[in-house]
């Protein structure tokens, strides 16, 4: 079974169009990583898949339909969104962001549990967990981004850009952790990545897309040795 599967998938905003007839599978426990140059259509694949924009076609999480859902449905029903920009409550602190991360759980039980699992996997956010996140840095403001997403307990990972703005040491760093979390929690991941040689490192599936269509999909050692691919994103 697939995490998720998006079939023939329109969308866009009012009468512009981004997407036309998009197919994305993420495998269950995988990671999938979507490649493209700006203005592709990325960003708005994830928005649609989150149902924050209007979209058609289908979109199913381990089989069950989505796609009529709204966007606080779907994260309860496990898509965990980081979006570009880390979109961290600047005025709370970090502990009172990963609080909201679980505030869609149904099941309580197992909060501190969690609380324990990010401070884990991100001990610099344990150390600042008193501290406003507006006075983090961009490294550890997107740690906490991905934290506050696991809180939420995820089915999918669905992240927008996580290298953006950061120093390399960092973003290595921080593929690592979500490399970890991907094969220890068999949390799915779906990540949206300028940096083509890092996310086909990370990801066990491929798909590029342009224009708002998919052009290539496939392992990162097929896409790899595609040569059109490598010429427009790989810089060689």
């Amino acid at each position: 079974m697939n995490a998720l599967t998006v079939r023939d998938l329109h969308a866009g905003y009012g009468a512009i169009k981004v997407l036309h007839g998009v197919n994305v599978e993420v495998s269950k426990g995988g990671a999938t990583a979507v490649l493209g140059a700006n203005g592709a259509g990325k960003t708005t694949l994830l928005r649609a898949i989150c149902g924050q924009i209007s979209r058609r076609g289908t979109i199913e999480l381990e089989g069950e339909p989505i796609d009529k859902l709204d966007t606080a449905d779907i994260a309860r029903r496990g898509v965990a969104h980081v979006p570009q920009g880390r979109g961290t409550f600047s005025t709370l602190t970090t502990e009172e962001n990963l609080r909201l991360g679980a505030h869609t759980r149904r099941k309580s039980g197992k909060i501190q549990q969690d609380y324990a699992l990010v401070y884990e996997y991100f001990p610099r956010l344990y150390e600042r967990r008193e501290q406003q996140a507006g006075t983090l840095s961009g490294g550890e403001q997107q740690m906490l981004a991905i934290g506050r997403a696991l809180m939420l307990e995820p089915k999918l990972l669905v992240l927008d850009e996580p290298s953006f703005g950061l120093a390399p040491l960092i973003v290595q760093n921080i593929f690592q952790i979500m490399r970890k979390i991907n094969k220890e929690q068999h949390v799915s991941v779906m990540v949206v990545e300028q940096n083509a040689n890092l996310a086909l490192d990370f990801a066990d599936r491929v798909v590029v897309l342009e224009t708002g269509r998919v052009v290539t999909t496939g392992t990162p050692d097929e896409v790899r040795a595609n040569e059109d691919i490598q010429r427009a994103y790989l810089g060689y």
